[in-house]
């Protein structure tokens, strides 16, 4: 059965959480209950001092009854079970329960085996070992503490009960209860389960909210991603909204759906033009000599047709139309007879200054207001400076269609940078009609036109295919109403790569 990450990373580690949780807990009660029940020996001990105390001198004078009587007062106390005093042969000698006196103990039993455990009964043991817990009868825990009654030279010289060479005369044996106890530590018991049990709720409820925002949402968005790819879908991005490994994994991933896409738009695009290429030569060739004829026979007859007749005017249209399908079929051969380009170092200075000569005349006419903002170190890229001026005079002649009679046109080269990549730059801009939005991702496309019945929709076809052949790439920003920019990127060498960008010097030439 199919589980979620989300789910067995919550149940991995709310498995490991509980269990941290559990063992912190019986370590916590464990320690809790050992320290109370040192309390309570400790307690207990000063209890037995205290009636070692008060019973001393009814001992000393051997003053029985009234050592009975305070003995069987101390164990109807709350919370103590026994007061008992051994004699040194086992006998219990006082009680607060009557009915044991005179009665003999085994010396193994648990007033006693500790002392007499070595085989000779300890003169002063620690506290820890006189001290006992065990199970009364009715299965209740008790505490018993034993507190030897040692010889002492007053003992010997008023009661002479005893010889001056014994050490030990008895035992004081006090045992107390340890219910309430019992019931303390069972009641922290359960408020530590429901404490534990809260914590773990808790950390659970914290690694849901935090597993779901910060492993399934970027998972899930990768995943519809991936979907979306698998579909053909290049173009909607994933949101990044994660600040750790799987944001940088979304931003790889929408980095590799934007390459992804630019190789299918180049591989459609090359496709187009190898089709159009093929198509271009058959069509060129059955095309052009029957169209040369007719417009060779339309002029001659409109040469010999009268002024002003309606033949000539028929005529001129037939000349004017014949001439604009030359063209196009003109245009379709220079599309087919495309060859790689022959790369050298070339002065993109100079193509420009190339490009400018030939397309002067028609900017002048059209009054068309020209900025040139050449780089002064001249950047030179491998490429065909044929080929290079072909792509600045369409771009040229594109920016002036575009603009109106005082209008202008920047021309820039530069060098750029980007991931370390260094590139030389022709730059055209106007500001002119600009290009809608929906037009642009179709602007390279061959016969696609913005010029209506002006153009053949081939020039900036070939400048694509110029400028990917140069292993470069051409981008286009227009706002509508504001003007176009065009921006050819030509990589350089390694040796110039290391160049930083060059500055543009504004106004290198005017021309009006």
């Amino acid at each position: 059965m199919r589980t979620r990450i989300g789910t067995q990373l919550i149940l991995g580690a709310g498995l490991v959480t509980a269990l941290t949780i559990g063992v912190l807990a019986v370590l916590i009660l464990r320690a809790n209950e050992a320290a109370l029940v040192s309390e309570l020996k400790l307690g207990a001990d000063q209890l037995s001092e205290t009636i070692k105390s008060s019973t001393h001198y009814d001992m000393l004078e051997n003053r029985r009854f009234n050592l009975q009587r305070q003995i069987a007062n101390l164990g109807r106390q709350d919370g103590i079970e026994a007061v008992r005093v051994f004699n040194k042969e086992g006998t219990i000698v006082f009680s607060s329960e009557p009915s044991e006196i005179g009665k003999t103990v085994d010396k193994r039993a648990e007033a006693c085996y500790v002392c007499h455990a070595t085989g000779r009964p300890l003169e002063k043991p620690s506290t820890q070992a006189r001290a006992r817990v065990f199970q009364a009868a009715d299965r209740h825990r008790v505490l018993g503490i034993i507190n030897p009654i040692q010889n002492q030279p007053g003992c010997a010289a008023d009661c002479h009960a005893h010889r001056p060479g014994d050490r030990v005369l008895g035992v004081l044996d006090v045992t107390l209860s340890l219910a309430g106890v019992d019931d303390s530590i069972a009641l922290g018991r359960w408020r530590m389960v429901g404490l534990a049990a809260a914590a773990i709720l808790a950390s659970a409820a914290i690694l849901w909210w935090l597993n779901r925002r910060l492993v399934l949402r970027p998972v899930e968005a990768l995943a519809e991603g991936t979907r979306r790819v698998a579909a053909g879908d290049l173009a909607t991005p994933i949101p990044v909204t994660a600040r750790h490994e799987l944001g940088d994994l979304a931003r790889a991933f929408n980095d590799m759906t934007g390459r992804l896409a630019d190789a299918q738009r180049q591989l459609t695009q090359a496709d187009k033009l190898a089709s159009l290429g093929r198509l271009a030569a058959g069509v060129a060739h059955e095309i052009n000599n029957p169209l040369t004829g007719v417009l060779t026979n339309a002029s001659f007859q409109l040469n010999r047709a009268p002024e002003g007749s309606e033949l000539r005017q028929d005529l001129e249209v037939v000349v004017r139309e014949t001439k604009r399908c030359r063209e196009i079929v003109r245009g379709l051969l220079d599309f087919a007879r495309q060859t790689p380009p022959s790369r050298k170092p070339v002065d993109l200075n100079e193509v420009v200054r190339r490009a400018l000569k030939i397309t002067l005349q028609s900017l002048t006419l059209h009054h068309v207001s020209l900025e040139l903002e050449l780089a002064p170190e001249p950047p030179e890229a491998p490429a065909d400076a044929n080929q290079l001026q072909q792509v600045v005079v369409n771009l040229l002649v594109n920016a002036r269609d575009a603009v109106a009679d005082g209008g202008r046109i920047r021309v820039a080269t530069r060098v750029a940078r980007d991931r370390e990549r260094g590139f030389a730059e022709i730059v055209v801009e106007d500001d002119g009609c600009g290009i809608p939005q929906a037009d642009l991702p179709h602007l390279f496309e061959p016969f696609f036109t913005t010029k209506g019945t002006h153009g053949t929709g081939l020039g900036l076809a070939i400048t694509w295919g110029i400028v990917e052949a140069h292993g470069g790439t051409i981008d286009v920003a227009s706002d509508e109403g504001k003007g176009s920019r065009f921006t050819v990127r030509l990589p350089l060498p390694a040796a110039d790569r290391e160049l930083e960008p060059a500055g543009a010097t504004p106004g290198e030439e005017r021309r009006t």
